[in-house]
């Protein structure tokens, strides 16, 4: 594997695969302003140009909340684009790795969630990832790379991370979800794990990758909050954990999304707890 396409090079996952790019890789990237994956004329002149020997897939409609009146835009997005750059691929020989989600689950299991785990998502965002999943299935299965995280943060883009950061500094009182768990996950850590899994020649199928352990949003907002304290200039908000029901949306989230992660460490090793990566993250947006 010599060069490699990555779209949505702009987001916080894109850009963290930039910069994690091995030593020896041709690397292109495009965001959404140089290649929209909903057109797919426009997918299969860049591959056709490009010919990378593999594409990894960061583009994706990700406002949750936004999707459940935007149907139409996101299914183009993270159903159409993803079978585009799957036809790309298969036309030219390319490995694809695409990136999906935990909220292809309902949340009602209470144990981590296999690949192979029945699929039952609860909104229209995790309707259109787990149509993508099919569309890159029913394309290029038989080479493709589907990998599942969630939770994902980093120093870029917008997330929950920096919001919090934000708001404890302008807000005497915050008020967080306790009871959807799931694993914070460092876009850097996840990008690394992108780049094993190809530089491993991974068996096609899905796989699973967040950091390690389980919190809810109420545990990370503290866990933001006691490790960037020392560095805030004023004192931090005071952190009260409530319930979904206390804190409405348009979108459904699951419950419980911890993702099991047992055949990807197989393959690239176990990663890291999710404090460790966030204690870099939060130093990072708080030097």
């Amino acid at each position: 594997m010599k060069t490699v396409l990555v779209t949505g090079a702009r987001g916080q996952l894109g850009t963290e695969v930039a910069l994690n790019c091995p030593a020896g890789i041709a690397l292109t990237t495009v965001d959404r302003a140089q290649l929209d994956i909903g057109d797919e004329a426009a997918v299969r002149r860049i591959v056709d140009e490009l010919r990378p020997d593999a594409i990894i897939n960061c583009a994706a409609y990700t406002a949750v909340d936004r999707a459940e009146s935007e149907r139409d835009a996101a299914f183009r997005i993270n159903r159409d684009g993803s079978r585009h750059l799957a036809q790309a691929a298969q036309r030219i020989g390319a490995r694809l790795l695409h990136v999906s989600t935990d909220f292809v689950f309902d949340g009602r299991k209470s144990s981590p969630y296999l690949p192979d785990d029945p699929t039952q998502p609860l909104g229209v965002y995790g309707a259109s990832k787990l149509d993508g999943e099919l569309a890159v299935r029913e394309t290029a299965g038989e080479s493709a790379l589907i990998v599942r995280t969630g939770w994902v943060y980093s120093a870029h883009g917008s997330n929950f991370v920096k919001t919090m950061l934000r708001l404890m500094q302008e807000k005497p009182e915050l008020r967080v979800v306790a009871d959807q768990i799931g694993t914070p996950t460092s876009a850097a850590s996840l990008a690394s794990a992108l780049w094993a899994l190809l530089a491993r020649s991974a068996p096609a199928g899905t796989y699973h990758y967040s950091d390690a352990g389980a919190a809810s949003w109420y545990d990370l907002a503290c866990a933001v909050r006691d490790f960037a304290a020392p560095r805030l200039p004023k004192t931090p908000a005071t952190i009260l954990p409530i319930r979904t029901q206390d804190y409405p949306t348009p979108a459904k989230r699951p419950a419980y999304s911890v993702l099991d992660k047992t055949s990807t460490w197989a393959l690239i090793g176990s990663g890291r707890h999710w404090r460790e990566p966030l204690v870099e993250v939060v130093n990072e947006l708080t030097a």
